[in-house]
């Protein structure tokens, strides 16, 4: 694989014409995605889509993880999760407590809101998910985006601090 600092590397593969189009056309859906996902989930309930993904995560593991761990399942800096959930503890979302097995980690825990707030979004999200997204690729090109992005993190995930990211996936959000 080249390395773009690597001042001696020899010149980039360019992308042609269709495949330009195709990344701009990435980049654009994906901000887009996010951005409408994100506004639905503001506009609806007043939380924003990591909100929305940290109360998943933490759903999905029996309503609590420890705080690093939920980072890593996110691929998120663990200052930003511990910034993101500081700020749904404030809301009532979440709470945070000492770890019972070594009392050195930090668990983050769903409250009885967060899982009523949680209960309440899901349905808006997957609907949005499913309209944005789902419902305008055919089953065959949505399985090829499936295998595209399953590429992209398998590549990708070996440079990331934390490798699990995959572990506890769900398949409905």
């Amino acid at each position: 694989m080249s390395d773009p600092d690597d001042p001696g590397e020899v010149e980039p593969r360019w992308l042609d014409a269709a495949q330009q189009q195709t990344w701009r056309a990435f980049l654009l859906g994906t901000t887009l995605l996010n951005d409408r996902l994100e506004d639905d989930l503001r506009r609806r309930f007043g939380m924003s889509l990591v909100e929305y993904e940290v109360m998943v995560r933490l759903s999905e593991s029996d309503g609590q993880m420890r705080m690093a761990q939920l980072a890593d399942s996110l691929a998120h800096s663990r200052s930003r999760i511990t910034h993101t959930v500081a700020r749904m503890e404030r809301e009532g979302l979440v709470e945070r407590t000492e770890s019972p097995e070594d009392r050195r980690g930090v668990l983050a825990r769903l409250t009885d809101q967060g899982w009523d707030a949680l209960r309440t979004a899901a349905p808006v999200h997957v609907n949005g998910v499913r309209d944005y997204l789902v419902d305008l690729a055919s089953p065959e090109d949505f399985a090829a985006l499936h295998r595209v992005m399953d590429a992209v993190a398998d590549r990708l995930i070996g440079d990331h601090p934390a490798r699990e990211l995959r572990s506890g996936e769900a398949v409905t959000h």
